[in-house]
């Protein structure tokens, strides 16, 4: 992989970064706890706690992505990102710049 390609790639990172965190933001803020005292009806709060559980799930994927996206940050200067950790191979420089946290070629994926 070229200089200029790690420096696209570190790009699209910090991008993919910023985003992550502005979505973690706000599934936290959906995921507030539903009051009891809420003056909504009891389907309607049955569906607010559905809600805030699926939320709750975005939450936690989100959470896991930027961590994924922190350290694929942090190895963007080794000299073994870019390559499928299960075959070795290189990974495509379109699928990193699609998904920079990929730690597998499309093969092995």
């Amino acid at each position: 992989m070229t200089p200029e390609q790690k420096q696209e790639l570190k790009a699209v990172i910090e991008k993919k970064i910023s985003q992550t965190e502005n979505s973690i933001t706000e599934y936290r803020e959906m995921t507030q706890p539903v009051a009891p005292d809420d003056s909504i009806g009891r389907l309607s709060r049955m569906d607010a706690i559905n809600n805030k559980s699926v939320m709750e799930a975005a939450l936690r994927q989100a959470e896991q992505k930027l961590s994924r996206l922190k350290e694929s940050l942090f190895k963007i200067q080794d000299s073994e990102y870019g390559k499928c950790t299960r075959c070795g191979s290189p990974i495509p420089f379109n699928r990193l710049k699609a998904i920079p946290d990929s730690t597998r070629c499309i093969s092995c994926a």
